[in-house]
C-alpha cells in the first residue's frame, strides 16, 4: 500500500491550528497578527496584513484616509509637488525609523505624528489666508525651494566639498538645504511662492545635506536633486532630521516624547519642551525669542491644532516658542 508523504510544514501548520482552535481570544491574542508569509517569504515582501499596507505602526495612527484628509490640495494641479508626497512613501519612510510615532502612550504617539506633519507641511505650504479649505489644508504643495538666492555651497568646508555645478537648496518636505546636509544623507519656505529669503526653512548652515546623504546611502553631494525626485526618499530625509539630535540641540522626536533634559543652559533659555521647542530646534534663529518673526510660528500651530484635532489628542504645552532664546548653532 503506497503512503501519502507529508512535508514537514504541513505539522508545524496542523499544530499552529490545534493551538487556534483549542485557545480563547485572550489566549490567542497572537494569532491576530501572525503572518503567513513568515513560513512563505518568497511570496514578495508584505505591508501589514493585506496588499499595500505598511508594517509601520504610523499607519495606524494616520490611515490613508486620515492622510488624505490633512493634505487636501497636495495633488491639486496649482501645487508644484502634486503627484509627489504619496502615502505609501510617508509609510515606507517611516518604516525606516521605528521609534517615529512608536514611542511613549497612545496620546504621546498621536502628537508626535501630528508634529512632525505640521513642520513639513509649514515647509512646503501652498496656503495662505483665504484659500479653499482655509490656510491648513494646502501642506505638501512644494518640493522644491523658489527662486534660490544661491547655490547654497560654502566653498570653505573641505570635510564635505561641494560637487561642481550642483545646487544644495531646500529640497523634500523639510526642505533641506546647504551642502552639508545633503551629503550626510548619502530654506527657505515654499509656502506663497516663497523662497526669496535665504535658508527659512530647515537646516541652514548648523545641519546640511553632507551628513544627510552618508546616513541615508545615497551620494548627497553629487546627486542632491534625488531629494525631489524620489518621494520615499524625500520623506527619510524628513524623518532623519526629526529623529537625530545635534548637539547642543536635542532631537525633535525626543522633546515630543518626553525624553529631552533640558540642560541648566536651556532653562536658562527657557527652552521648554512642547511643540514650540521643535520649531526652535528647526528655525529658531529666525522664528524664536522676542525679535523673533511671529508669522511663521502662527502658521506651524495652525497645522499642528488642526492636525490633533483630526487625530483627537490635545496639543500639549508651549507651543510657541517667543519666550525661548534661539539656539546659538
Amino acid at each position: 500500500m503506497a503512503r501519502l508523504f507529508l512535508p514537514p510544514i504541513f505539522f508545524l501548520l496542523a499544530g499552529l491550528l490545534a493551538i487556534v482552535s483549542n485557545a480563547g481570544v485572550a489566549e490567542a491574542w497572537w494569532w491576530s497578527g501572525w503572518r503567513w508569509d513568515c513560513l512563505f517569504p518568497s511570496t514578495g515582501r508584505g505591508y501589514g496584513h493585506g496588499h499595500g499596507q505598511s508594517r509601520s505602526h504610523v499607519a495606524s495612527i494616520v490611515t490613508e484616509d486620515v492622510y488624505r484628509s490633512f493634505f487636501l490640495h497636495k495633488d491639486d494641479a496649482a501645487c508644484p509637488a502634486h503627484g509627489f508626497y504619496n502615502y505609501t512613501s510617508f509609510l515606507r519612510a517611516a518604516e525606516a525609523f521605528p521609534g517615529f510615532g512608536g514611542d511613549g502612550n497612545a496620546a504621546t504617539r498621536k502628537r508626535e505624528v501630528a508634529a512632525f506633519l505640521a513642520q513639513i507641511s509649514h515647509e512646503t505650504t501652498g496656503g495662505w489666508a483665504t484659500a479653499p479649505d482655509g490656510p491648513f489644508a494646502w501642506g505638501l504643495c512644494f518640493k522644491e525651494e523658489i527662486r534660490p538666492p544661491s547655490n547654497y555651497c560654502d566653498a570653505s568646508n573641505t570635510e564635505w566639498p561641494c560637487f561642481p555645478g550642483k545646487s544644495y537648496h531646500g529640497r523634500g518636505p523639510i526642505q533641506l538645504s546647504w551642502y552639508v546636509t545633503y551629503a550626510r544623507f548619502s530654506g527657505s519656505s515654499a509656502g506663497d511662492g516663497g523662497g526669496d529669503e535665504i535658508c527659512f526653512g530647515v537646516a541652514c548652515r548648523n545641519f546640511n545635506y553632507g551628513p544627510a546623504g552618508k546616513a541615508l546611502g545615497f551620494d548627497g553631494l553629487r546627486d542632491p536633486e534625488v531629494v525631489a525626485s524620489d518621494p520615499d526618499v524625500a520623506f527619510k530625509t524628513a524623518l532623519w532630521f526629526w529623529m537625530t539630535p545635534r548637539a547642543p540641540k536635542p532631537s525633535c522626536h525626543d522633546v515630543m516624547v518626553g525624553r529631552y533634559r533640558p540642560s541648566p543652559g536651556d532653562l536658562a533659555a527657557n527652552r521648554t519642551a512642547g511643540f514650540g521647542l521643535t520649531t526652535n530646534i528647526i528655525n529658531g534663529g529666525i522664528e524664536c525669542g522676542p525679535r523673533g518673526n511671529a508669522a511663521p510660528v502662527g502658521d506651524r500651530i495652525g497645522f499642528f491644532r488642526r492636525y490633533c484635532g483630526v487625530l483627537g489628542v490635545d496639543v500639549g504645552p508651549n507651543l510657541d516658542c517667543a519666550r525661548q532664546e534661539p539656539y546659538s548653532s
